[in-house]
């Protein structure tokens, strides 16, 4: 059993092993700056969505309806 695990070991070892040094890097230039573009209109941010009237009561009793949907639309009152 240990002879398999050593060999194991190095079939994983020796591919890593004959790999070539890489020379060391060379710091690059700076690149120029580029003249900005002129930026478009951004989008407002949405406000945040209001907690409803509902956020901290149960919805438990959503889960005894019929199909998914109207368990959906039930819980949705919730959020």
């Amino acid at each position: 059993m240990k002879k398999i695990a050593l060999i194991a070991a190095l079939s994983f070892a020796l591919p890593a092993w004959s790999q070539e040094a890489k020379p060391p890097a060379q710091p690059e230039k700076p690149a120029p700056v580029a003249q900005e573009a002129p930026k478009a209109e951004t989008p407002k941010p949405k406000a945040p969505r209001k907690p409803g009237p509902h956020r901290q009561e149960d919805a438990r009793h959503c889960l005894e309806k019929a199909s998914n949907s109207e368990i959906i639309k039930c819980a949705e009152a919730y959020l």
